[in-house]
């Protein structure tokens, strides 16, 4: 996460709003889409909540590695700490998680805001949202 993160000359602050590309939403309605994207561990959410990040989102099925990686790994390993160990993070240090964003790829890697309005549902975990993105768009002088 921090190789990542340091390709942008750009350093996290406490309550920003941290959306991945994992390019899965090109793949969103096809039978692919459930393998589609890379997944965010345990140690990658920790390192965003130790910055104060406490809304994360992908383009992807969920926060974790496609779960056929994790199968294949849990096959291996037989560690049962590695299934959906980003989203058990959250016992660490509280966030909120958005899943199946689309058009992250069109949006600028830095420099906008992001505005999310959850859907209530009573005596549910989880819900829907609307995610916004809010570009500044400068407009032509004369």
């Amino acid at each position: 996460m921090r190789k990542h993160a340091a390709r942008f000359d750009y350093e996290l602050k406490p309550f920003d709003i941290v959306l991945m590309n994992t390019s899965a939403g090109g793949a969103y309605g096809t039978d692919s889409y459930l393998g589609s994207g890379c997944g965010f561990g345990r140690e990658a959410t920790l390192w965003l909540l130790n910055r104060g990040i406490k809304v994360v989102g992908t383009d992807a099925w969920s926060w974790d590695a496609p779960f056929l990686h994790t199968r294949k790994r849990f096959a291996a390993e037989r560690d049962p700490s590695i299934i959906w160990e980003g989203h058990k993070a959250g016992r660490e240090g509280a966030y909120c998680q958005i899943e199946k964003l689309a058009n992250l790829e069109v949006l600028p890697a830095i420099g906008f805001t992001v505005a999310c309005f959850p859907v209530k549902i009573k005596a549910a975990s989880a819900g829907f949202s609307r995610v916004v993105a809010i570009l500044e768009e400068t407009l032509p002088t004369e």
